[in-house]
């Protein structure tokens, strides 16, 4: 063992040794910086190769819609979250002890088939997605998740998160607010305008699914969407709903089966600024079910036909809408009749304005200098325009002033001021008051009204005549408040508008829409005689009736006829009748303004059956908006007053009294008054107490009786008299039908549909 030789790596072992390290050691810095470059330069590539071959998942995370809130911040619609049962059959079976556990809990926690569940289950192993309930509440899975969390042997089911559209007051300002579904696709009213404004985006969670199933990687959180603050007051749109419906009430049935009226609508606005507060039509229809066929029952039906062009239009036919009729209907049928219940009828509906349009023709002779108001009128009765004989419903009127030609409604004076004026001028009047002219506000389907009036060049001395009191031209309810409020504010043109401020959901400010002025239509001078004009409408004219209890106010009536879609001629019994009107006659805040389309009457031209509707809303409205009371309330109206607090606080329901008649009242008003108690409904929303009006606070449930003060009644012109039983009395308002007098061939034939 001593003598053994010890072997020694030569000198030129150990420089082999040194260049083949070397060389290692070159090619591992070599193969490192190559795989650093390629890294660099193709990582994605790479990652999307090797997660193409794992099992990973995506998941949408959705945004909310963004709520909209009335005036004091009520949510007249919001989404909340809801959850989608997801079964994963996959899972379920991945171990045996999984599936019996799993399957009893979800048949103790919700109403399944469950037979169809195991069907599933076990027939489909492979199946991951499979979804028998869709948008529950968190409080109909928390049982299950609670079963869920005390045995890890319940697997295979979790819950997909989305959002629900509810809207907390149903059927309140539905007109308005329009609605949305699952898809989160808003159709009419606000939903469908400021649908890009409500909407968010999508989150998405990536996840990368190891062996236990746990969920890695990355999540981009939703985006929700902005909160729409509008101008609207939840209580004032209450109050307006209850009397609208008060009327329908009243009236439904009452000549022939039906509602009663073919569209009643209002519109409330501020004066100064043409911020909407309210605005409603009748019928309503539920917005959380909006497809509920209970809102067309009592209307008529509407049918496709094709026109003489070749074209499909839609009609309405005379026959009336029952339960049976519903049953029989396609979806196609049912579709066109419930797309007719969702529009809004302040805002689509064409009609007459009638002689609430006189204002508008005396503010522009007033502001052209062709005529002054110490003008004196002189009304025989009739005049001749056009070999047309057109009569004034008064009869011969003799001499008047211009404010008792606007107080008396007087026809044939409006024609003398028209013709002074010249269809020239007339007809740029009637595009600086924005008549013909959309008014773009902030809702969705506002009906044109270009084609629905006359322009100078095709206008006749009898268009002339006409136009000058309201007819042969067809206008928008909107379009009518917003031209009126710059008659009576000093001529200032607002655009009116719904939505006055638009925040995210952190509540920071992203707009704000302030008050817009477009124009001034008239000088403050011309003003203050238009508002001095419409207060004697009011004071002693054929507005009587809409003067509410404590105030004066001013307005200005309207009946118009209807255009017979057969002959294509007027129709003498057939009327649009109205009443527009500003609170305080001194100081306009608030404008009104009220519709009532055909009322269900054998005697419809009747002024009455809207300014009624406008008295007993302003009663309750304008001490709830704090507007204080500018004349001596009579025993009779405080009568009143007390009877509509009690109903309201719900501990008193009055009687209603016997009705008389208001003296000095108009023929188109000529209807006595009537009593009777009203009764609303719906509570008032979170946040809107109102104050001083007895309106309830939440969770009441508001009553008025909107009846008439005893009184006499006698009609334009010195006729007095009621018809028996309360109704009203032959004639038929301001206008008098004059069948062969030309009708504008633009309008429709078919009221308040567009064609």
């Amino acid at each position: 063992m001593a003598n053994r030789k010890v072997k020694k790596f030569s000198i030129k072992m150990q420089k082999k040794l040194v260049v083949l390290f070397i060389l290692l050691l070159a090619m591992f810095i070599g193969l490192t910086v190559r795989l650093v470059w390629i890294t660099g330069e193709n990582e994605t590539d790479y990652q999307k190769q090797v997660l193409s071959q794992q099992q990973y998942t995506s998941t949408t995370i959705p945004y909310r819609r963004g709520n909209i809130l009335d005036v004091k911040g009520t949510r007249l619609a919001t989404s909340e979250k809801v959850y989608n049962l997801v079964i994963d059959a996959k899972v379920m079976n991945y171990k045996s002890q999984y599936l019996e556990p799993t399957l009893k809990a979800l048949g103790e926690n919700f109403d399944l088939d469950m037979g169809a569940v195991r069907e599933h289950v076990t027939k489909n192993k492979s199946s991951s997605w499979y979804v028998p309930l869709r948008q529950l509440t968190y409080e109909e899975i928390s049982g299950f998740q609670e079963a869920q969390s005390a045995d890890s042997n319940i697997q295979g089911v979790w819950f997909e998160e989305e959002y629900r559209r509810i809207y907390p007051y149903n059927s309140l300002a539905a007109d308005v607010i329009g609605f949305s579904g699952r898809d989160n696709v808003g159709k009419y009213g606000l939903e469908e305008y400021y649908n890009d404004i409500l909407n968010g985006i999508n989150g998405r969670e990536y996840g990368y699914l190891n062996d236990d199933l746990n969920l890695e990687r990355t999540v981009k959180s939703a985006v929700d969407g902005y909160d729409l603050h509008t101008t609207i007051d939840a209580n004032l749109q209450m109050i307006v709903e209850k009397y609208l419906k008060q009327f329908d009430d009243e009236q439904k049935d009452s000549f022939t089966s039906g509602n009663g009226a073919e569209n009643t609508g209002c519109v409330m606005m501020n004066v100064n600024t043409g911020e909407v507060l309210a605005m409603a039509s009748y019928p309503p229809y539920d917005l959380n079910d909006v497809r509920n066929t209970d809102s067309l029952l009592g209307t008529r039906l509407l049918e496709e036909v094709t026109n003489a062009a070749g074209y499909t239009e839609i009609r309405k036919t005379d026959t009336i809408i029952t339960q049976e009729v519903v049953n029989g209907l396609s979806e196609e049928q049912l579709y066109v009749n419930l797309n007719y219940l969702w529009q809004n009828y302040c805002i689509t509906g064409t009609y007459e304005p009638g002689s609430t349009a006189k204002p508008f023709t005396v503010a522009a002779a007033l502001e052209d200098g062709v005529i002054a108001p110490d003008l004196n009128l002189e009304c025989n009765g009739v005049m001749e325009i056009g070999d047309y004989d057109i009569k004034c419903h008064n009869g011969p009127e003799g001499w008047l002033t211009l404010e008792q030609a606007v107080a008396n409604s007087c026809n044939v004076s409006m024609m003398k001021i028209a013709q002074a004026l010249g269809k020239d001028e007339f007809c740029e009047f009637q595009q600086i008051f924005n008549i013909g002219l959309k008014t773009n506000i902030d809702l969705a389907g506002e009906a044109r009204t270009a084609s629905l009036v006359y322009v100078a060049d095709n206008m006749g001395p009898t268009d002339l005549a006409t136009n000058s009191f309201g007819q042969n031209f067809n206008v928008t309810m909107i379009e009518m408040i917003a031209g009126f409020c710059s008659l009576i504010n000093g001529g200032y043109y607002y655009e009116p508008h719904v939505v006055n401020k638009i925040t995210n959901v952190n509540g920071a400010t992203v707009q704000n829409i302030e008050p817009r002025v477009l124009k001034q239509t008239i000088s403050e001078s011309t003003s203050e005689l238009i508002r001095q004009y419409c207060r004697a409408v009011v004071e002693y004219g054929t507005g009587k009736t809409a003067r509410p209890a404590g105030y004066m106010i001013g307005g200005k009536t309207g009946t118009a006829e209807t255009i017979d879609p057969n002959t294509h001629k007027r129709s003498e019994t057939e009327h649009v009748v109205s009443f527009i009107g500003y609170a305080p006659a001194d100081d306009p805040q608030v404008a009104i303004y009220v519709v009532v389309d055909r009322p269900n009457s054998d005697k419809q031209g009747n002024a009455r059956y809207a300014t009624k509707i406008v008295r007993n809303i302003l009663t309750e409205a304008l001490p709830y908006l704090n507007i204080f009371m500018t004349e001596e309330v009579t025993e009779e109206e405080q009568q009143e007053l007390d009877a509509l607090q009690q109903s309201i606080i719900g501990q008193y329901a009055p009687s209603a009294p016997e009705g008389g008649q208001e003296d000095g009242e108009g023929a188109e008003d000529g209807q006595g008054a009537e009593g009777g108690d009203s009764q609303g409904s719906g509570q008032s929303p979170e946040g809107g107490s109102p104050e001083g009006n007895g309106q309830s606070p939440e969770g009441g449930s508001p009553e008025g009786n909107g009846q008439e003060p005893e009184g006499g009644s006698q009609g334009e012109g010195g006729e007095g008299g009621q018809g028996e039983g309360g109704a009203p009395p032959a004639t038929q308002g301001e206008s008098v039908p004059n069948p062969d007098i030309p009708v504008n061939p633009n309008l429709p034939t078919n009221p308040n549909m567009e064609e």
